[in-house]
């Protein structure tokens, strides 16, 4: 189900730590429209959490930004984009292609993270897990960015009665 109603051509950023449930919450749509950097990670080395692909990663993941912002073909993009360089790189990107924007942040508490990560086939190291969750911006943060359309996924799940 598709709880967010994203326009065509709209750009849906994904803000959280590992195992907050991004790649859970993106799964709603068609595999076509998710961009995921640890899936690049895997094709260069067959290894989603091989840190050393991430700067190959970042050049996959742009060119299929690119290519799909230019087509004006929705995206999701699925990686913890918790850095505020990164972030603004992809605000610069949708305004280039004149793209709508909505970022989706996964105000997940820490225990509910550390759990859900400790369940996960691939778990992330548990101090790697707390120093991303230091980095969550707020809201506020958020639209002093530039972004315009907020969301927090604690609305959109208790909107959809869904745990993630």
């Amino acid at each position: 189900m598709n709880i967010l109603n994203l326009a065509a051509g709209t750009l849906c950023t994904l803000i959280g730590p590992p195992g907050c449930g991004k790649s859970t919450f993106a799964a709603q749509w068609p595999d076509s429209w998710r961009v995921c950097l640890d899936t690049y990670r895997n094709l260069a080395t067959d290894c989603e959490t091989d840190q050393s692909a991430t700067p190959i990663a970042v050049e996959i993941q742009n060119l299929l930004l690119d290519a799909r912002l230019a087509r004006g073909r929705t995206t999701i993009l699925d990686s913890t984009n918790l850095e505020t360089r990164v972030r603004a790189e992809l605000l610069a990107r949708a305004r280039y292609w004149q793209r709508p924007v909505t970022v989706v942040l996964f105000d997940v508490p820490l225990s509910v993270v550390e759990a859900q990560n400790a369940g996960r086939d691939r778990v992330v190291p548990l101090h790697v897990v707390r120093e991303l969750h230091q980095l969550l911006p707020t809201t506020g943060q958020l639209h002093d960015e530039g972004f315009t359309t907020v969301h927090l996924a604690s609305d959109l799940t208790a909107t959809t009665g869904g745990a993630r």
